[in-house]
């Protein structure tokens, strides 16, 4: 009786110090976006100064999503708890050991910020609620509108799908820089299509550039072809093809040059004015992976 109750007792001794195992592991493997910013992690917080609920990663995030229950949402206990941490955080730490690049919008486009391994702090003023992705260990690229004209000066003046006065959806991303500045190709191709065009509202000027590898055609609108430029010429990255100019524009004072990616072989731009359908997708993947961030 003794002896079966030895073994009982040891039995039931095994199944306890399993049940404890089993706990720990569970709560081990619980680590992982348990709103506790653990070593190896990179955490949101939806106050500044690292207060209010936690929301921790272990890897880059293209997009948090917006609505429950499939968004990433804050899980720590604090201000903030449960909401989706989309446009919601003030403050990371960053716990990860590498560098980690906070972006202004998904797919890891727009304004952004790094956070060296270590570091903690306040997100800055242009990403403080402003949060749509992070990346962790974030290549080194160039702004496309550095990359048009391999000069400073250009910026974003229209991004993809950015209308707010004109009616229709912008099928492209509008960079400006100034009259007469030169226009490079931001990826090598065959150049498809040419038209020439002339400044003022009637005039619109092309060029597509067809990249066969990728599949895919870049079309660059308003600027003024170089005339050497033509049809069936190979051209490589950062070639200069064009002069900024307003070909296809009303006035001088709007000067810019539509840079667009289509799908495929296309020779021609999709209509973005008064056309409520986009036919091209968002392009911030493309334009990354070419080496470009998307400003």
């Amino acid at each position: 009786m003794r002896t079966l109750k030895r073994i009982l007792t040891a039995t039931t001794a095994a199944i306890a110090f399993g049940g404890t195992a089993v706990a720990f592991t569970s709560a081990a493997s619980a680590s992982a976006r348990d709103g506790v910013c653990d070593a190896g992690e990179f955490c949101y917080y939806y106050n500044s100064n690292n207060e209010g609920s936690v929301s921790d990663f272990t890897g880059s995030v293209a997009d948090y999503g917006t609505t429950q229950p499939s968004c990433y949402d804050f899980k720590g206990p604090g201000a903030g708890q449960g909401l989706c941490i989309k446009n919601a955080a003030a403050s990371v730490w960053n716990r990860s050991g590498q560098t980690v690049r906070v972006h202004y919008n998904s797919d890891y486009g727009g304004a952004s910020q790094d956070f060296a391994a270590g570091a903690k702090g306040n997100l800055s003023s242009a990403l403080k609620n402003q949060n749509a992705s992070h990346q962790f260990n974030p290549s080194t690229r160039t702004n496309m509108s550095y990359g048009l004209y391999e000069l400073s000066g250009g910026s974003i003046t229209c991004g993809f799908d950015g209308y707010t006065s004109t009616p229709g959806r912008h099928e492209g991303i509008d960079i400006a820089r100034g009259i007469g500045s030169d226009v490079h190709a931001l990826v090598s191709g065959e150049v498809i299509y040419i038209a020439r065009g002339a400044n003022g509202g009637s005039g619109l000027s092309t060029i597509s550039v067809y990249n066969s590898s990728l599949n895919k055609t870049v079309i660059y609108l308003h600027s003024a072809p170089r005339s050497a430029l033509a049809v069936g010429q190979q051209v490589g990255r950062g070639q200069v093809i064009a002069d900024e100019a307003w070909r296809g524009i009303s006035s001088s004072s709007g000067a810019h040059t539509h840079v667009e990616m289509r799908l495929g072989r296309q020779t021609h731009a999709a209509k973005s004015v008064n056309d409520y359908t986009l036919d091209n997708p968002n392009p911030t993947s493309f334009w990354n992976s070419q080496g470009y961030n998307v400003h």
